[in-house]
């Protein structure tokens, strides 16, 4: 196991016009959990790359177990990659995928042996060894791709989108596994994915990133109830955080012709702010009598809850959602809606920065 650090840790590639990965600041605890997210672009997979020795750093610094790597080949990092492509050979059982690399290493046959049972028993694959790579599913794929990983005992595992080619219902079952398994491990891992829901059910902390520069590294937790910014707070949440622009006057945050009255400390901070943005995610929303006038767009019922999507009256190019449980309007209603203040995010509208605790 190892702690990973980025220390300002820079990749450029050649006539870019901008750094993929700017002055990434990163500390990874020995033996934790932690995801990078983003959109496609921010840098993600190319600071895991970094870590892994497969691109360059261009300034800066990566640190495993306190190490430089800067010039370290990525054979001798003792890393293990989990690939979008599970990279299987076709014409070897799983039992020869998961024990290839030990092979390629010239570890004894037995240890081989040993190491290859232990792997399978963890990932539920033993009764798959002889079998080749055509006749498992997706999913027992992605395993025996995890397998060929666990078996080096490397100090870190790196893990590029290794969900991103199965089906909706196979993720999320994966990914339970993939996140117990990595807990009865300790390896400290860092895994790549776009899915910001995969990021909050799976890691200890996350790091949000855009335009490859880190915008938050938080717990889930944090992330949600504290977004640093407006990116953060529209990327963290599904369905997305109603961000609306506001300005603080003496009694209340205005939005539109409404006037939501924050906790005294927050109005106050917000004082100091010509242009606000508020943010008040669907649940903090309600169907009542309450200051905003939401003409309703569109129900979506799922069952157990639903949601509205519609405008602000008084702002066509508004945009709200509504969490209201199973009982709700109908598209092209017009209804009253409550906001609860004490969950009211408020950022300066130029910075995009937040503002208050």
């Amino acid at each position: 196991m190892a702690e990973v650090t980025y220390d300002h840790a820079t990749c450029i590639y050649p006539g870019a016009d901008r750094p993929a990965v700017d002055r990434l600041q990163l500390a990874i605890a020995d033996g934790e959990f932690v995801v990078m997210v983003g959109p496609s672009g921010c840098g993600k997979t190319t600071a895991l790359r970094m870590l892994a020795g497969l691109e360059e750093i261009d300034g800066g610094y990566i640190r495993i177990d306190g190490q430089d790597m800067n010039g370290v080949p990525s054979r001798d990092r003792d890393i293990a990659m989990v690939f979008q492509n599970y990279a299987l050979y076709p014409s070897k059982t799983v039992g020869e995928n998961i024990g290839f690399s030990l092979k390629m290493h010239g570890v004894a046959k037995d240890e081989r042996d040993r190491r290859v049972r232990e792997a399978a028993k963890l990932l539920d694959l033993e009764q798959f060894l002889d079998r080749k790579p055509r006749n498992l599913s997706g999913g027992q794929r992605q395993r025996v791709a995890m397998g060929r990983a666990i078996v080096r005992e490397p100090k870190v595992f790196c893990m590029d989108e290794p969900l991103s080619n199965l089906d909706a219902q196979l993720r999320v079952q994966t990914r339970t596994q993939i996140a117990e398994l990595q807990r009865r491990l300790q390896v400290t891992t860092v895994y790549v994915t776009h899915d910001q829901v995969e990021a909050m059910t799976m890691g200890d902390r996350v790091a949000v990133m855009r335009l490859g520069q880190l915008q938050q590294f938080a717990s889930p937790t944090e992330l949600y109830d504290h977004p640093a910014n407006v990116f953060v707070a529209s990327f963290i949440g599904s369905p997305a955080m109603n961000r609306f622009d506001a300005t603080a006057e003496r009694e209340g945050i205005r939005v539109g012709s409404a006037l939501l009255r924050p906790p005294d400390g927050q109005l106050q901070e917000a004082q100091g702010h010509a242009k606000l943005v508020a943010g008040l995610r669907p649940e903090h929303l309600s169907i009542g009598d309450g200051p905003l006038t939401v003409k309703v767009a569109l129900v979506e019922d799922l069952g157990s809850d639903s949601y509205i999507y519609g405008q602000l009256a008084d702002d066509p190019s508004s945009s709200v959602i509504v969490r209201c449980g199973r009982q709700h309007p109908r598209a092209g209603e017009t209804v009253k809606v409550t906001a609860d203040t004490s969950h009211l995010h408020l950022f300066d509208a130029d910075s995009g920065l937040r503002i208050g605790d």
